[in-house]
């Protein structure tokens, strides 16, 4: 029997040490994530013989499980959650599982899953020399952007989150955003609403690190992120206004240069099945598309 709680903001510690080993470059295994988007996902989770376990219930009201992180052999933790399916009354299937996760779970359980894809759920990743450096013909309309706007705003300022003025000032500009969004009318945008402003207003707690751009003594724009593991860093959030050319583009060039340009591989996270944001990540051209699946039991 497994024992599963919901997440605080107190259980980081012991999450972030659960997740210390981890190698998958999915930014599902990052508390930050787990705990700020918990108005959607109600996720739960329990440590068992150093090995976590994490369960959510997802928008469409079903129960999912993820990939058991730690030291417990994997069929024993496999049984344990199926198990935990059971006394819930509830079909066991399993998101947010990577191909390398699936190709693990084949290679330790053959013949007793399915892999269904969840393109929604695919995830972005790019080089950091890529993001920052911006090189090549493909990229051209990105450096186009840059020099646009630094024409446009030639006051222009970047500069790292570390006060908390300058993270209620970037709320105050998230409610603007907000505003003059769509996500009233899309439930699944004012999730990200909720989470951005978590993340803000516990940024200190939740260790995070961000930075944003100034004109004309305003935030136009800001971002946040963490690093995930040894080689690869996440960026959880950019928030920029749209009207104003090159903002999103320079926000994200700015950030990975200043801040995260030790890391090999920038995870920019999926694109929530939303066209528009699913276009400007692909316009970046992805070094690697990490694909995630639904994992269910044969029949």
């Amino acid at each position: 029997m497994i024992n599963f709680k919901q997440i605080t903001l107190s259980d980081k510690k012991e999450i972030d040490a659960a997740l210390a080993g981890n190698t998958y470059r999915a930014c599902d295994f990052s508390f930050a994530n787990l705990y700020t988007w918990n108005a959607r996902f109600k996720t739960m989770y329990a440590i068992e013989h150093r090995t976590i376990f994490l369960r959510f219930q997802d928008i469409d009201g079903q129960l999912y499980y993820m990939m058991p992180i730690g030291k417990m052999p994997l069929k024993n933790a496999f049984d344990l959650i199926m198990q935990d399916a059971v006394e819930n009354k509830t079909p066991f299937q399993m998101k947010c599982i990577t191909t390398s996760m699936w190709e693990y779970i084949q290679a330790e359980m053959p013949g007793k899953f399915r892999y269904l894809p969840d393109k929604n759920n695919y995830e972005y990743i790019y080089t950091s020399e890529k993001l920052i450096k911006l090189s090549g013909k493909k990229l051209q309309s990105k450096r186009n952007h840059i020099n646009r706007f630094k024409a446009d705003n030639p006051d222009w300022v970047y500069f790292p989150l570390t006060s908390r003025a300058d993270l209620d000032e970037c709320s105050r500009m998230l409610d603007e955003w907000e505003e003059v969004s769509i996500s009233k009318v899309d439930f699944s945008k004012r999730y990200d609403y909720i989470a951005t402003k978590m993340m803000l207003e516990q940024f200190e707690e939740l260790q995070l690190q961000g930075g944003a751009i100034r004109v004309n003594g305003q935030i136009v724009a800001f971002t946040i992120g963490e690093p995930l593991t040894e080689d690869t860093f996440v960026v959880h959030v950019e928030k920029a206004f749209g009207e104003i050319n090159g903002a999103y583009t320079i926000i994200n060039q700015q950030f990975i240069e200043h801040t995260a340009s030790e890391f090999t591989y920038i995870n920019r996270e999926e694109d929530m099945g939303i066209e528009n944001l699913r276009k400007a990540k692909m316009s970046y051209y992805p070094d690697i598309l990490l694909e995630e699946g639904i994992l269910i039991p044969m029949k």
